[in-house]
């Protein structure tokens, strides 16, 4: 569905992106992780032909990105990170216009069902919408025609939890019906939330592509252990294990390996209780991508 081949943007002398390979499947939720200024909004613009790459390709449904950029927007549904409106419009003239670049792709009855959703009347001017209402005019303009992929940036922005929680029942809709969502974010919680699988890119290079449920289960275990008796400070230290914290009763690991070593010895100072401490996305995203940030441009 979505292919970059060694792609790379720079920006003068600022890299944007470098060597960045891309694979997005048909039907999936692929979710694209980093902070800001790591090269996520540059490579969707990339992919929508609104900057064109150093070096590199990008392709859309087979299609060159800056070779068929018109004929790929017609199947697409954008909501950009920085969302620019037409503040004279009302918020129905703009999705009639929407609706008519796309060849009148869209359904008036799911324009509606949108709007009511999300909570949008869409008879007033932009200009009087709040930016969660303004976000709420870009998302319906994505979803509108239910194209074949929906490429949303950071799509939840502006929005109270409840209408995020609509936004990614949306997400889950599209993925049933067999479309393809490209969703970019720095949310940890709602990549873990909606997508299949994530890409992590850093500093304008994508360091691992995997599906989210194996990702944090290929992590690391956070178990917590309460003895009878307290065993002595170092007993667990070996190759993958790691002493985070203890208290009188408890003592809390993490462990990359040697589970099996570890439970053997704890058996010995005789354990109470044992408590795994699920793992999140965003210790795993820390862990990839450490404390340093991007470039300036995202």
């Amino acid at each position: 569905m979505i292919e970059t081949k060694d792609l790379s943007v720079y920006y003068g002398r600022q890299r944007g992106v470098h060597n960045l390979n891309l694979l997005v499947q048909p039907g999936e939720v692929y979710g694209f992780l980093g902070p800001n200024g790591a090269g996520k909004t540059t490579t969707l613009r990339v992919l929508l032909d609104i900057i064109r790459p150093t070096a590199g390709k990008a392709t859309i449904f087979g299609l060159d990105c800056q070779k068929k950029g018109v004929q790929i927007r017609r199947r697409v549904g954008y909501i950009p990170g920085e969302l620019s409106l037409y503040k004279q419009l009302r918020a129905d003239e703009y999705f009639s216009m929407v609706n008519a670049v796309r060849g009148n792709t869209g359904d008036p009855a799911y324009v509606s069902s949108l709007c009511e959703q999300l909570g949008l009347d869409p008879r007033h001017p932009m200009r009087t919408y709040s930016r969660g209402n303004k976000q709420k005019v870009g998302l319906v303009a994505a979803f509108m025609g239910k194209p074949d992929l929906l490429i949303l940036d950071e799509p939840t922005g502006g929005l109270d939890p409840l209408v995020q929680q609509v936004v990614h029942e949306l997400v889950r809709e599209a993925r049933a019906d067999g479309r393809t969502v490209f969703f970019s974010s720095h949310v940890l919680s709602e990549v873990q939330a909606v997508c299949d699988r994530v890409g992590i890119i850093r500093e304008g290079q994508l360091v691992v592509t995997e599906r989210v449920e194996k990702l944090m289960r290929g992590q690391f275990h956070r178990l917590c252990l309460r003895f009878e008796r307290m065993p002595p400070p170092g007993v667990f230290d070996q190759p993958g294990v790691r002493e985070v914290s203890r208290t009188t009763q408890d003592v809390t690991l993490e462990i990359k390996e040697n589970l099996n070593q570890v439970l053997s010895q704890a058996v010995q100072y005789g354990v109470l209780d044992l408590e795994d401490h699920p793992i999140t996305l965003e210790e795993i995203f820390l862990a990839y991508y450490g404390k340093s940030g991007g470039n300036h441009h995202d």
